[in-house]
């Protein structure tokens, strides 16, 4: 065990609890902070329970509480919000970070790194991409996953940073498998197909992941938004690592089998969701390039509705 890091997680749902639950038990000290005080309570009541396709795993020491401390620094902060809360939480962060802590964040879609370095050095920022979890929360202090392929990591700026390798190494603790990447943009973009593919076209359809692979026609329109996805990646130079980005995503689909997309599990629980930083960033930058995307175009269009209808 390498020396214990002192990580604070912003936003402690499904994939928040997995991080927080695999890197206490790795021996990090841990404090979860999230605004659900049903989660916040039975965390520092019993624990955080997680069950995984290795079976269920139990964290004790963990320390939970709504907002970040003001006046606590970190070694590590992991941002792992909605898109939309990003903003306030690097705001937050900004008023403890030391010269030597690193801000992780770890979001779907474009954008959150631009959002952090509004307030967080560029130098100590790290953008990530989870794949293939199937994440979901059953209940407050207990969240399940279907799978675990890999986090990738990257610096914003520079590159061979030792506070990076710590970083990456207190992850690898945890039993998670990290890949460090010097191109960010490839990072992020490889993922942003996949969700794409599956964000979307599951909410739009009401369907998991499996479902929605086994209907032929709302696979090929969960397909052909991942084709405009990645004829606007192509046009703006993304170095992708593949060739056939159909195989990719049909095989990440299959990876994650049942999963639920959580823009989904919003949306059955009556929340908005990250259409705007997925689908719908597609959509923008078509626009932008005067490139047509009406698959993304309208997928947004039903998402959009259907949350113009919520409480």
């Amino acid at each position: 065990m390498r020396t214990p890091m002192k990580i604070a997680i912003i936003g402690t749902g499904a994939m928040g609890s997995i991080y927080a639950a695999r890197l206490s038990n790795a021996g990090h000290s841990i404090c979860a902070i999230d605004v659900w005080a049903d989660h916040v309570a039975a965390m520092n009541l019993g624990g955080l329970t997680i069950d995984g396709p290795e079976g269920r795993l139990h964290a004790d020491n963990i320390r939970a509480i709504a907002e970040l401390p003001s006046d606590e620094p970190f070694d590590l902060y992991i941002i792992a919000t909605k898109s939309f809360g990003v903003r306030k939480s690097a705001a937050a962060i900004a008023t403890t970070l030391s010269p030597d802590a690193m801000v992780l964040t770890i979001q779907n879609g474009l954008g959150a790194g631009d959002d952090v370095a509004d307030f967080i050095p560029k130098s100590q920022i790290i953008l990530g991409v989870a794949e293939g979890f199937g994440a979901s929360m059953i209940g407050p202090a207990h969240a399940a996953h279907t799978s675990m392929k890999q986090i990738r990591l990257g610096l914003v700026q520079g590159a061979n940073d030792h506070r990076l390798y710590r970083v990456a190494n207190a992850w690898r603790d945890g039993g998670f498998h990290i890949e460090i990447y010097d191109d960010i943009a490839q990072l992020i973009w490889e993922k942003l197909l996949c969700n794409v593919t599956l964000a979307g076209p599951c909410t739009a359809f009401d369907k998991n992941v499996a479902e929605l692979r086994a209907h032929d026609a709302e696979w090929n329109i969960a397909l052909s938004c991942m084709k405009e996805a990645h004829a606007v990646g192509v046009q703006l130079g993304i170095n992708f690592s593949f060739d056939d980005p159909i195989r990719y995503v049909t095989e990440f689909a299959d990876r994650v089998g049942t999963a639920k997309p959580s823009m989904l599990q919003d949306h059955e629980a009556q929340r908005a969701s990250e259409i705007g930083t997925i689908n719908g960033a597609i959509l923008k930058l078509g626009n932008e390039m005067n490139m047509p995307t009406p698959y993304n175009e309208t997928i947004c269009a039903v998402i959009r509705a259907r949350e113009a209808q919520f409480d």
